[in-house]
């Protein structure tokens, strides 16, 4: 028996006063309604509506019983009418937590478009790389790529970022350019590698070509770091090969101060999820963000770009090169 029905069912009955017209107002066989008022009577164990051939009367424990239910009732259908007005109309605060990349290059420029659609939410946005715990930091969502560790959080997965190999035109003038992944294995190669902040593991280069075949590279490095915009700092200023977010690369390599390589391999892709608490009455404000967030990354063509990237302008990397050649100085984009 769906007791939360039967209570509706019997209210109705007291209301209309016979079987018939409350089946009628809740569009319910008259069967139905009978079987919900006897199951609700077992229930009970009380004899709740006395039954004449014309008319339904209430007994004492009837009666008390439609008032107590009645104000459940009317609790309950303002409870779900404010609900539906939140969902309409949410507001409130909303703490979240980006990495730094996110939130410069994809998060914070589309969030006009959030705004205009919830003008009621404050947004309060940690810019950070770092473990967070959102229970006792009361973070309502993080956005977060790679894969994920704590299994007792709930992850929506929203997208992939997909990596590129670049190098600056400085690096490749003094160490070539590699034809084939194993070149960054060889003593002419410099890579700068990417360590995990958790376990100071090194993350090797995966790459896969077009048949199918899959290697795994270690280059020799003078230089690990455990930052994404450090990593494309370190890229930019010429001391090695690196492997980053095309999302990330794409501006850089417009202006040539990057120069794609490798492009008949790619590089594994990455997922981002976001990333909240288990709470299994969601907010309504934390939904319509992820909901947002889960349809930003789906029509971001910077989410969606793979190894084919804009070629660098021959003026502009002559540039990059002369001014490569002049100094280390990582420019202000970075």
């Amino acid at each position: 028996m769906d007791r939360f029905q039967a209570m509706q069912v019997f209210a109705r009955v007291v209301e209309a006063g016979t079987f018939s017209k409350a089946a009628d107002s809740l569009n319910l066989p008259k069967p139905t309604v009978t079987r919900l008022i006897q199951a609700l009577e077992a229930h009970l164990d009380t004899k709740l509506l006395n039954r004449t051939t014309r008319r339904v009367t209430v007994t004492a424990d009837g009666a008390a019983y439609y008032d107590r239910a009645l104000r459940l009732l009317s609790e309950i259908d303002e409870l779900e009418s404010s609900m539906s007005r939140a969902k309409r109309n949410p507001k409130g605060r909303l703490r979240i937590d980006v990495g730094a990349p996110v939130a410069q290059l994809l998060l914070i420029p589309a969030l006009p478009d959030f705004y205009a659609r919830y003008p009621q939410i404050q947004i309060d946005l940690g810019v950070s790389d770092r473990p967070v715990d959102l229970i006792s930091e009361n973070i309502d969502c993080v956005l977060r790529a790679g894969e994920l560790t704590d299994q007792s959080l709930v992850a929506r997965r929203i997208g992939e970022f997909h990596s590129i190999i670049c190098a600056s035109p400085a690096y490749l003038k003094r160490h070539g350019t590699p034809l084939h992944p194993t070149d960054l294995e060889g003593d002419d190669h410099v890579v700068v590698n990417h360590f995990s902040h958790r376990t100071g593991r090194i993350y090797p280069f995966f790459f896969t070509n077009e048949q199918g075949e899959r290697l795994e590279v270690h280059g020799r490095h003078a230089l690990s770091v455990n930052d994404s915009n450090a990593l494309l700092a370190s890229g930019l200023a010429g001391l090695g090969v690196i492997r980053t977010s095309t999302f990330m690369a794409q501006m850089h390599i417009g202006a040539g101060a990057l120069v794609p390589l490798l492009l008949d391999w790619c590089a594994d892709s990455v997922p981002i999820h976001v990333v909240y608490p288990p709470n299994r009455h969601l907010s309504a404000k934390v939904r319509v963000f992820v909901d947002w967030v889960a349809e930003l990354f789906a029509r971001s063509d910077l989410i969606h770009r793979k190894c084919s990237l804009p070629k660098p302008q021959p003026n502009a990397a002559l540039h990059a090169d002369k001014a490569q050649e002049a100094t280390v100085e990582v420019p202000a984009t970075a």
